[in-house]
């Protein structure tokens, strides 16, 4: 099936599966560089993709906890107590922990799982780089 594209959000067509998956152009790759994030209005809460040390990520916008933005919130690290020295803290993971902006509530952006409770996740979606440009699937 040929290349469908729609004003500012290229989407790409492709066979359908039985899962009625789709992809979705997000960018080119030079307009997500690392430590950056685009948010895509796909589905009903929209998707944000994310580049994390040159890997890509994406997630629902939608936090779990209160319904809130979730990719609208700061990427940073978290805080982990040290193996040498217990007592002591130190900051880790840089880039890789996204923060709900309503309740801050801490999310792995590659997995989806809340820091403070792994078994609670939010939903991932496939990410991959194709003749240059970021696409998701959905």
């Amino acid at each position: 099936m040929g290349r469908e594209v729609t004003g500012v959000e290229r989407r790409v067509e492709i066979e359908d599966d039985p899962v009625g998956a789709r992809d979705y152009v997000v960018c080119r790759v030079e307009e997500l560089p690392t430590g950056s994030r685009k948010l895509v209005p796909v589905g009903k809460f929209g998707v944000g993709v994310f580049n994390v040390g040159g890997e890509y990520h994406a997630i629902t916008n939608y936090c779990p906890h209160a319904g809130g933005p979730l990719c609208l919130g700061r990427v940073g690290g978290m805080t982990l107590p040290r193996d040498d020295l217990p007592e002591k803290m130190e900051w880790v993971r840089e880039g890789e922990i996204l923060k709900c902006p309503w309740h801050l509530w801490e999310f792995d952006i590659a997995t989806g799982t809340t820091i403070a409770q792994p078994a609670k996740r939010i939903r991932t979606y496939e990410v991959r780089v194709e003749e240059g440009m970021v696409i998701l699937r959905r």
